[in-house]
């Protein structure tokens, strides 16, 4: 099988490649790597969600498919109240994560795990992700159905997703699942959706 961002062990060669992001205002200097998603830019997508969005104010958020550790990170920098999980199933990202928390003085607020070893019992008051759209439909929503419900009674989720890869169907079948879902901002082919318990 070839090797995809969201493989556990990615066989291509460990490179680290540089990013620099403005996000909220912040400047951000980070580390990406080979066989993990962007490696060496700021996607898109998540540029999107960052431009489209203001900053949470504090509370417990989860990074949902963190790769590397930019949208997690953003947070935690831009609320000092945070507290910040990153969770990717490609443990290269988790460990580029995780360096970056260090290198940003974070670490304290921030750590990147593989699903298996974030406490299930977590709740979290808003996810952030730029979601594994390519993971397949049927992945996608075993994935969102897995982590949605951890969020607090009053919580939301804030998600990027390409309108060519699904966004509208997906907000549709999020609200199917009573998952309340709106749309935030459209622009450069994205939707930026937010999704609320019932």
């Amino acid at each position: 099988m070839d090797d995809h961002y969201f493989s556990a062990d990615p066989s291509v060669p460990f490179q680290r490649a540089a990013v620099h992001a403005e996000v909220w205002g912040l400047e951000l200097d980070l580390v990406s790597g080979s066989g993990v998603f962007a490696q060496g830019r700021l996607d898109i997508g998540t540029s999107v969600l960052f431009r489209e969005t203001e900053p949470p104010a504090g509370g417990r958020i989860l990074d949902l498919g963190c790769g590397y550790g930019v949208i997690g990170l953003a947070c935690a920098l831009a609320a000092p109240a945070a507290v910040v999980t990153g969770v990717d199933v490609n443990r290269r990202a988790v460990l580029l994560a995780n360096e970056n928390a260090a290198s940003l003085g974070v670490a304290d607020r921030f750590t990147a795990s593989v699903p298996e070893d974030v406490d299930p019992a977590a709740t979290y008051d808003e996810i952030w992700s730029n979601p594994p759209i390519r993971i397949g439909k049927q992945a996608l929503h075993e994935l969102l159905l897995a982590w949605l419900p951890r969020l607090a009674p009053d919580g939301r989720a804030v998600m990027v997703v390409g309108r060519n890869l699904g966004a509208d169907s997906l907000q549709r079948w999020l609200g199917e699942q009573g998952l309340p879902t709106t749309r935030l901002a459209s622009a450069k082919g994205f939707r930026v959706l937010e999704t609320r318990r019932a």
